[in-house]
């Protein structure tokens, strides 16, 4: 999906510079983060999986660099995928940093960077893009899928906020408020569209 859509957008609604093709840079940097990730797994305290996903994050920011976000401003569909992967490079780090520094970056912050923040905002993403094109919708954020997409976001960033300052419960509390905020309210915005006939196609 990213950059697959991003780049299907750009070519469309503002051409110009468009992000890089899949190539062997992406391969290598995917095969590093699962190395690193599997590391992390089975070697938790060795400072080679920490150096390893650190790398990763390093290689992955470059990927997400390479695929032109900052030209995607104009529509929320495809920058909240951009948005939502940030999350990975940043998820990678903090692990990273969980094995080079224990006592200073707790490894749940890396865990719900990936959860809440990757998974979760990448999850949304998907599911109001393909809701309103399988319904036959126009391919546009209104005010509701926007106000989800920014709650999401913030869920994902005052839950990781949440893991490194256990000494303050209201950052979970609000997270978790704002998490269920943006999935009971695709539930809401989508629901109807999703229970009722397709839309034909205008000629």
């Amino acid at each position: 999906m990213v950059p697959s859509f991003p780049r299907n957008w750009l070519v469309r609604e503002n051409p110009g510079r468009i992000p890089a093709s899949f190539g062997k840079f992406d391969i290598g940097t995917i095969a590093l983060s699962a190395v690193g990730l599997a590391a992390w797994t089975f070697f938790p305290a060795s400072l080679a999986t920490g150096a390893l996903l650190i790398a990763g994050a390093v290689f992955n920011s470059v990927r997400l660099a390479r695929w032109a976000g900052d030209r995607t401003l104009g529509d929320p569909l495809v920058l909240i995928l951009h948005i939502a992967f940030v999350f990975a490079p940043l998820g990678l780090l903090l692990a990273g940093l969980t094995v080079l520094a224990p006592g200073v970056v707790p490894a749940a912050a890396g865990i719900h960077a990936f959860a809440v923040g990757a998974v979760a905002c990448m999850t949304l993403a998907v599911m109001t893009r393909a809701s309103l094109g399988y319904t036959g919708r126009e391919l546009a954020a209104g005010a509701g899928t926007r106000a989800i997409f920014v709650a999401i976001v913030i869920a994902a960033i005052l839950r990781i906020a949440a893991a490194m300052a256990p000494g303050a419960p209201i950052l979970l509390h609000v997270s978790a408020a704002l998490w269920v905020t943006a999935f009971v309210g695709y539930a809401v915005f989508f629901g109807g569209m999703l229970t009722r006939p397709r839309r034909q196609a205008r000629n």
